[in-house]
């Protein structure tokens, strides 16, 4: 490497010498691995290795109580989710999540509260209603395992 670069220094014999150097790239070759990761996913990674699993919000205050035990649930399922229950409408909330590449985005309302279930918006945006949380937990384990 130092031949290619043209590398050398003048030694205490007043000659030109060529330095021995050594190249180690422990983060580089960690943070290129990582960059490679995002251009092929598009910033869109698969359930397994996304750093947020799981969006949660509640569709009013009135439903934030049972955000926050779906929310909790899943935690203690060891899935990364996250709580938002900012006071802005459900679509900004849904657009903002899927700006983040989010897989996964539950809504939950009065009518999801009473049934005990979730709204799941999937990563190509297909919803479900009605989905019982222990089969939507199910689910993304399932999901995880097999890496999809």
């Amino acid at each position: 490497m130092p031949e290619k670069l043209g590398c050398y220094y003048i030694s205490e014999k007043d000659r030109k010498e060529t330095p021995v150097m050594i190249h180690r790239a422990i983060f580089g070759s960690l943070e290129r691995f990582i960059g490679i990761l995002i251009e092929h996913y598009g910033g869109k990674f698969p359930l397994w290795i996304a750093p947020v699993q799981v969006v949660v919000f509640p569709v009013s205050d009135k439903s934030e109580k049972y955000a926050k035990q779906v929310f909790e649930k899943l935690r203690n399922e060891g899935i990364r989710a996250e709580l938002d229950s900012r006071s802005e409408t459900v679509s900004y909330k849904v657009r903002d999540a899927e700006i983040q590449k989010v897989p996964y985005i539950l809504t939950l309302g009065p009518k999801e509260e009473e049934k005990k279930a979730v709204a799941v918006r999937d990563k190509e945006g297909k919803v479900r209603f009605g989905v019982k949380v222990s089969d939507f937990v199910a689910q993304l384990n399932m999901e995880i395992s097999e890496k999809k």
